[in-house]
């Protein structure tokens, strides 16, 4: 297992790779498309597993849905893609390294973001012709509980349900960086996303995708002022919740120790090194 620290710089690098692709504005539209839409293919799998029991009135629902949607970050992870949510937590990480400036790192998320809702429009578009969401189905009758909760949701609720989701989704991406067991990797991604949907956690880009099937369909409550409201007030929460409270917190951690340099203690015959005495709180 990466430590703090090298992990720290694993994302940092990252970071670097990130808003070097940003620069070739075609391949990065494709990345992040691909992105939004491998996370609306959990939002379909959500609603085709989950829907039946949500009709049903099952309290089994919220976790048969927590469990099917970790195979959409699993995807973007294993097949790769550029997703915001993750990215907030990354690109914090760069420019508190100093690898990225912080100018630099705003502008590739706001890149990202776009990206990202024009993959999750495209795919919802495809799944709406395909018919697997139709409103005689449970799976359509879901979407469309899904998008008048979400509709009702005060802005303060929408934030802070953001904040505790990208929260878990850059857990599971932080945690996937530092292990290097692919099976352990894919265990604490489904762990990580199963907790915030469960939990009924807001993440951006699922709901890209979910308002976009509403506006294709003409369900009630999706609007383009709804959408919009939704993307900002998730999309701030999420950066709170990925690039404070995981990104910056983990940076903060894996800065050396301050405090003078005292002499360790070495075997006999061996060269001295030095090390940092760690500073008192």
């Amino acid at each position: 297992m990466l430590t703090i620290a090298e992990a720290t710089d694993h994302h940092a690098h990252a970071a670097v790779t990130k808003t070097a692709l940003a620069r070739r504005p075609l391949t990065y539209l494709v990345q992040t498309m691909l992105a939004g839409a491998y996370i609306g293919i959990g939002v379909v799998i959500l609603t085709t597993a989950g829907g039946p029991l949500a009709v049903a009135g099952s309290p089994w629902a919220p976790l048969v849905q927590g469990l099917v949607f970790g195979v959409a970050l699993a995807v973007v992870v294993v097949a790769g893609g550029e997703l915001a949510t993750s990215a907030m937590m990354v690109l914090t990480q760069g420019a508190m390294r100093g690898t990225v400036s912080w100018g630099r790192a705003g502008a590739t998320l706001l890149a990202c973001l776009a990206g990202n809702l024009l993959g999750a429009m495209v795919f919802a578009t495809a799944v709406h012709l395909s018919g697997v969401l139709a409103p005689s189905t449970a799976a359509g009758q879901t979407i469309a509980r899904m998008i008048e909760h979400k509709a009702a949701e005060t802005g303060t609720q929408l934030f802070f349900r953001g904040v505790l989701c990208n929260l878990m989704v850059c857990l599971a991406v932080w945690c996937a960086a530092r292990l290097r067991s692919e099976g352990a990797r894919l265990v604490m991604i489904f762990a990580c996303v199963a907790v915030f949907i469960t939990s009924g956690f807001e993440h951006v880009v699922a709901n890209m995708t979910t308002f976009s099937f509403g506006l294709i369909g003409g369900l009630p409550g999706a609007t383009w002022a709804e959408l919009g409201r939704n993307v900002v007030l998730v999309g701030l929460g999420n950066l709170v919740g990925g690039g404070l409270l995981v990104g910056a917190a983990y940076a903060y951690s894996a800065r050396p120790a301050p405090g003078p340099l005292v002499p360790s203690l070495v075997a006999p015959g061996a060269a001295p090194r030095e090390v940092r005495e760690p500073a008192l709180p």
